[in-house]
């Protein structure tokens, strides 16, 4: 983009729109965080039609180019732009649809942070925003022969509408009667590789020459679809999943003893003799870290497997015991093209413009942001969402919420 001393930040602003409520030229607003101006709007550069983000930084006096990661926001007939916390921007669409229309931009997150020394350059990342929370995917290891895949099928078999297998990736070519997206997400390794370097994985590992792994996204389709994720992955997985930014419960099976694993090994008749040697060996180490690496929340011990699996489920919730989480409200809520935003505290309110109109309803919306998890690269949830008719219950109810 080049040098531009001679623009400052009072020139962005009497160009474009600071913050809250942006007028249509352009379709571009400014927000100053920091020693930095974030002016975000227009067409992206590399993709057209996605919402692009310029950074003019105050304190070299020139322009930087940032590297934009996750998926990134369409265009849209405007939006607006709320600073929180010095470390992200909470971006508003205008006419968008309901499941469309609220995003961040990251502009100092640790994901941020940590790709910015990875990749040496100005970094910022587009997270999508869901309303509510998702329950926290379930990660089961255990050794070969333990019996985890019997206890997965058993939970799906209960609860089918309840839980769901994340498609992991691979730069491995599709195998007779394999279809892209069911059995994997078959991709090339130059692309795998790069979006490793991004942070988009939660683990991976090279096998033969070829690379599988766990994306997040992969991950957060199974919470957008209302169902809850269960990765079944190796230890090693797991230390790698509980190192990133996914919060998860975490659970090793672990057999009576290995002379029981072992029976239970040649029992099935599947594999030779050395085979079942090197399954055994590498099934004594990882019933050591799974015991001692305080990766786990919960070892279950599968001695007999209908005891384990009520002691499964009781873990999970599903024994009555522990209520779940309800499903997230509010999600067809449209916000109109003529709205203006504020900000009180943790508390961010939409005042739809109802020119013309006698009464409308819902036309104040109060977004509450002091519940956020997650983030870029994946969702942003925890955002709670209130429509309020203010022309009934409107200023009291207002003056409750703030």
């Amino acid at each position: 983009m080049g040098e531009a001393p001679s623009i400052v930040v009072d020139d962005l602003q009497n160009e474009y729109p600071n913050g809250f409520d942006l007028k249509p030229k352009g379709c571009k607003t400014v927000t100053v965080i920091g020693d930095k101006t974030y002016v975000i709007g227009g067409a992206d550069d590399e993709v057209e039609s996605s919402i692009g983000v310029q950074i003019f930084d105050q304190s070299l006096g020139k322009w930087l180019k940032p590297t934009v990661l996750g998926n990134k926001p369409t265009l849209c007939k405007g939006h607006s732009a709320v600073p929180l916390n010095d470390d992200r921007i909470l971006i508003i669409k205008r006419g968008s649809t309901p499941d469309d229309h609220t995003w961040f931009l990251e502009v100092d997150s640790q994901y941020v942070r940590e790709l910015k020394k990875v990749l040496g350059t100005e970094v910022v990342a587009w997270s999508k925003c869901v309303i509510g929370n998702a329950e926290k995917p379930i990660v089961i290891s255990g050794p070969s022969g333990v019996g985890k895949g019997t206890l997965i099928s058993m939970l799906m078999k209960e609860f089918p509408s309840m839980f769901g297998f994340s498609v992991s990736h691979t730069t491995r070519a599709p195998r007779n009667m394999e279809k892209d997206g069911v059995h994997y997400h078959f991709t090339e390794k130059s692309v795998m590789e790069t979006e490793i370097k991004d942070g988009k994985f939660l683990e991976f590992a090279s096998v033969h020459g070829n690379l599988y792994g766990t994306s997040v996204e992969a991950v957060e389709q199974v919470a957008d679809a209302g169902k809850r994720c269960i990765l079944d992955i190796d230890v090693q997985g797991a230390r790698s999943v509980k190192a990133s930014s996914l919060e998860a419960i975490f659970i090793f099976v672990c057999p009576p003893s290995t002379k029981e694993l072992e029976d239970r090994l040649r029992a099935r008749g599947t594999e030779t003799e050395e085979q079942v040697l090197k399954r055994l060996r590498n099934a004594k180490a990882e019933i050591e870290q799974g015991k001692s690496s305080g990766i786990f929340d919960f070892i279950l011990c599968n001695d007999k497997l209908e005891e384990c699996y009520k002691s499964l489920k009781k873990l999970l919730g599903l024994d009555g015991s522990i209520s779940t989480l309800p499903k997230p409200a509010c999600r067809e809520v449209n916000l109109p093209i003529d709205h203006r935003v504020s900000k009180n505290d943790d508390k961010i309110i939409i005042n739809c413009d109802t020119a013309g109109l006698e009464k409308a309803s819902n036309n104040l919306i109060v977004l509450d942001v002091s519940s956020l998890k997650g983030g870029a690269p994946g969702r942003t949830r925890g955002l709670n969402f209130q429509a309020i008719d203010s022309f009934s219950d409107g200023l009291n109810s207002i003056d409750q919420l703030i």
